[in-house]
């Protein structure tokens, strides 16, 4: 896979209205893509989406800018890598953590095979993993929290969202913003035959607030996502065994190393995998070889990226253990009509096609350059 040029961009996408979670809000959504270019003319596009504060991960868009320039980037271009696989090993050495720099470059090895075979990822992760891809996905829907702390705006939400055609609503919670909540999400449901979830993202802790947990947990929720902060794995294991409710790790969930002790300590069953917070798609398969033996339900989640990242979050919602609704939602949801770079659209009855063709081939170019600017270039040596 020899790459001739590789482009570091920084993609700003103004988000329709603030998203606000437990750690932090957003109102537009700043993020790194990398083009990886050979000597054909082919190009494979990848997306570094961690914040720019370090409220969801200790990786921020400044630090994974650093790591890409000074490190990742020169190393790949001194490097002769044979396949995505490859890249993923080369931007492993000798780097801890930092998944969402190396995700990029990775995730664009992956698109730039896709590129060159005439293929979609999807295809590329199915034939890798020997399994049959479909070819659309359910989505569900992601509701913050409201700016106004109002259960009226929460309700107003749910019904569009029905009215939309999503298979499953998630709403935030935080202390302060949870049993009121859930109980307001419930009733605005009534009738729609739609599972509801909660996601904390490690907002609470046991057992300073058990009583709030215990009251969430009288819902009927299809899952309640990542309640305690990440590091704290055999809290989420006790939390299995006191709450009726069947817990998912999503930031716990950092790694296969990660996945491996959440089965051998009998823990949280239902996983969502973000492709870009494990450090990209060969990671990703390795969590999903795990998963499969183990039992455990996956989902994809998002940050949410933009239709370039995404592509690999629904490359891997289309494999078959991939058991609830997926957080991928149309482009025009965050961004507005025809905002994003690559418009993602949702069929009536809550579903998205699967790519079959690789990222280039999807590029609203012009609405890339009008979104981004240009870092930095770097030739390979070889030219």
């Amino acid at each position: 896979m020899p790459i001739e040029r590789i482009e570091l961009y920084e993609l700003t996408l103004p988000l329709l209205e603030p998203f606000i979670i437990s750690g932090g809000t957003m109102v537009e959504r700043r993020s790194l893509v990398v083009v990886l270019h050979d000597k054909d003319g082919h190009r494979g596009y990848g997306e570094s989406p961690p914040f720019e504060l370090p409220f969801y991960s200790e990786e921020t868009l400044a630090s994974a800018r650093y790591l890409l320039e000074e490190v990742l980037i020169p190393r790949l271009l001194e490097s002769e890598s044979e396949s995505p696989e490859a890249v993923d090993e080369i931007v492993r050495r000798g780097v801890r953590g930092n998944p969402f720099a190396r995700a990029a470059l990775e995730t664009a090895a992956w698109d730039l095979e896709a590129a060159r075979r005439g293929v979609g990822l999807a295809h590329l992760l199915a034939e890798r993993l020997c399994v049959e891809p479909v070819s659309t996905v359910p989505c569900g829907v992601a509701l913050g929290i409201p700016h106004d702390r109002s259960l009226d705006t929460l309700r107003r939400w749910i019904e569009e969202a029905l009215a939309r055609g999503y298979q499953r609503v998630k709403i935030k919670v935080a202390p302060g913003w949870d049993a009121p909540a859930v109980q307001a999400a419930s009733d605005a449901m009534t009738g729609s035959g739609l599972p509801l979830t909660v996601d904390a993202n490690g907002a609470y802790a046991w057992p300073e607030h058990e009583t709030n947990l215990r009251a969430i947990d009288r819902a009927d929720l299809l899952y309640f996502e990542q309640p305690l902060a990440p590091d704290e794995l055999l809290a989420h294991v006790r939390l299995t065994r006191e709450l009726r409710t069947p817990i998912c790790v999503d930031e716990t969930l950092r790694d296969a190393t990660a996945a491996t002790q959440i089965v051998e300590l009998h823990g949280p069953r239902v996983w969502n995998l973000k492709v870009h917070r494990v450090g990209g798609l060969s990671e990703a398969c390795r969590i999903y070889r795990i998963a499969q033996k183990s039992g455990a339900q996956l989902w994809a989640g998002t940050m949410p990226e933009s239709g370039i990242g995404s592509q690999a979050a629904l490359a891997m919602a289309a494999l078959p253990g991939f058991a609830y609704p997926s957080d991928l939602e149309p482009s025009a949801r965050w961004f507005g009509p025809d905002g994003d770079v690559i418009q993602l659209a949702m069929s009536g009855e809550g579903r998205m096609d699967v790519p079959s063709v690789c990222i280039q081939r999807q590029l609203d170019r012009e609405r890339f350059q009008a979104s981004s600017h240009l870092i930095r270039s770097w030739a390979s040596a070889r030219r």
